[in-house]
């Protein structure tokens, strides 16, 4: 069994910075895809970041050259920078995982084929 716990968000003005963070805790091969996504009431789950086993990661282009993903597989956790936040960037933010599966990177921001979450962390941007 996998478990996540976000924690970092917060409330903050528009032009700054947060850091989001993931402790993921189980079976190694059961998080080969580790990933950020972010919902607002009435909207369905959009993936904002993604990173695989071999480092490789891809944005959503609303926050490509703001946001970055990176993870510290010796502490198990995952996290996200978040520069030059928007009062748009304004949702709760969950943290995701999913095994090795041919083909995952092909549909990586379709929420559905995750199969671990967290609880998710509140963003808030103000202008």
């Amino acid at each position: 069994q996998v478990q996540l716990v976000e924690s970092g968000g917060g409330s903050v003005q528009a032009g700054g910075s947060l850091r989001l963070s993931c402790a993921t805790f189980g079976a190694t091969y059961s998080t080969a895809y580790l990933a950020w996504f972010r919902q607002t009431p009435g909207k369905e789950r959009e993936g904002v970041a993604i990173i695989d086993t071999g480092g490789n990661t891809d944005y959503a282009d609303s926050v490509k050259g703001r946001f970055t993903i990176s993870k510290d597989n010796a502490k198990n956790s995952l996290y996200l920078q978040m520069n030059s936040l928007k009062p748009e960037d304004t949702a709760m933010y969950y943290c995701a995982a999913a095994p090795d599966i041919p083909g995952f990177w092909y549909s990586r921001f379709s929420a559905n084929r995750y199969a671990y979450w967290g609880q998710g962390t509140q963003v808030t941007v103000s202008s």
